[in-house]
């Protein structure tokens, strides 16, 4: 197959990730107005904001905090840090921390799994201290790792002070930053994601329920936190799973326990009522193969560097169509991960999406005599193209 086939629009069926908002609103109903002061519907898979009402507005996050304390504790286990197992001393620091506790006495051992479920489940904030001092030495270098881990994420509208979320005019997060930190906790760590579902958990001869009503209310509702100081009222970011879609709602600034559930159930309830997900291709996958000039083969696989995955209201794929063009005259060495071609995705002949094609495999030189002889060839291409 030559470039110039290669740089002929072909009529692709592969979706990429699309805001609804390319969308003529007539198309689906309007959002809930939520009772809230910020709130996101975020798809899990393609990272689409599906609905939102100051969803970047910088708010207090109470004890929401501790999705990030519990993320980068369950990280520091899989990097071989800390382990599971590990006893951890509870300082006095950690046993005097006021709002909510797990309980733990100070002097004791307690392990890092035990504290890590205090922290999602009970919410404990003697837990999340204790934690924190044991992975990084103290509540303010803890602190640094969390606003580290904030860049990493792309969280532009957080910080954060203390691993426990108690208040403090520095401290805070957005409804869109907590959608991104939920998302990367279900993606990245499955089996520590599953604690999030566990509806009560006994320390010290107390059993403590979690305070997530919607574990109770929905069964396809598994995860994640909630939170409540009198700055921020009452604040949820919950996870549910429905037909193999999942969705992430965050709200910020309700005014009971109750009334969190219950505007966080709405958002969900329009999600999967009015949008669909699907994956087409995994990253990786091969979608083509671009000529190659120079090279020791003289093809190289083109695919993606992420998953194509999209997020729009139901019925509109069919509406959908992609064009993919490749660099003109790819000469080697090329190497694995090199942008070499584009997909746009269009809806009614404007393009919504676009995303890099990039080479699968690195390709090495070819030898003296298939350099000269593609320099002659490009030449003589470049006369008369």
């Amino acid at each position: 197959m030559n470039i110039t086939t290669f740089a002929k629009r072909l009529c692709l069926l592969v979706p990429l990730l699309l805001s609804p908002a390319a969308f003529a609103v007539e198309m689906m109903p309007s959002p809930p107005q939520l009772a809230a002061k910020a709130y996101v519907l975020m798809d899990a898979s393609s990272g689409n904001v599906l609905v939102e009402n100051n969803g970047d507005q910088r708010l207090p996050p109470a004890s929401l905090t501790k999705l990030m304390t519990a993320y980068i504790a369950t990280l520091e286990i899989r990097r071989g840090q800390i382990g599971e197992n590990d006893p951890v001393t509870v300082s006095e620091n950690a046993w005097r921390t006021g709002g909510s506790r797990m309980f733990i006495k100070v002097g004791s051992q307690v392990t890092v799994s035990d504290l890590l479920h205090g922290i999602i489940i009970q919410s404990g904030n003697d837990a999340s201290v204790a934690l924190s001092e044991h992975i990084a030495g103290s509540e303010d270098a803890f602190a640094d790792m969390m606003n580290k881990t904030v860049a990493d994420l792309g969280m532009t509208n957080s910080h954060f002070m203390n691993p426990t979320g108690l208040p403090n005019p520095e401290h805070y997060s957005s409804a869109h930053d907590m959608a991104v930190l939920a998302r990367a906790i279900i993606h990245e760590d499955p089996a520590h994601y599953a604690i999030y579902s566990q509806k009560e958990f006994f320390w010290n001869g107390i059993k403590q329920p979690n305070r997530n009503l919607l574990l109770w209310r929905d069964k396809t509702v598994d995860g994640l936190k909630t939170g409540h100081t009198d700055e921020a009222g009452y604040c949820m970011v919950s996870s549910a799973v429905r037909d193999g879609m999942r969705l992430i709602a965050v709200v910020f600034g309700t005014s009971s326990e109750v009334a969190r559930a219950a505007e966080t159930q709405k958002l969900l309830t329009y999600g999967f009522r009015f949008f669909e997900t699907q994956t087409f291709y995994q990253k990786g996958t091969e979608l083509a193969q671009a000529p190659v000039w120079k090279g020791a083969t003289n093809q190289v696989k083109a695919g993606l560097a992420e998953d194509l995955t999209m997020t729009l209201p139901k019925g509109q794929l069919k509406k959908l169509a992609a064009s993919m063009t490749m660099n003109p005259q790819l000469v080697a060495p090329i190497a694995k991960g090199d942008v070499i071609g584009k997909v746009e995705v269009k809806l009614d002949d404007k393009v919504v999406h676009s995303a890099d094609l990039i080479a699968l495999d690195a390709v090495d030189e070819g030898g003296i005599f298939r350099r000269m002889w593609d320099s002659i060839r490009l030449f003589f291409y470049g006369l008369f193209n």
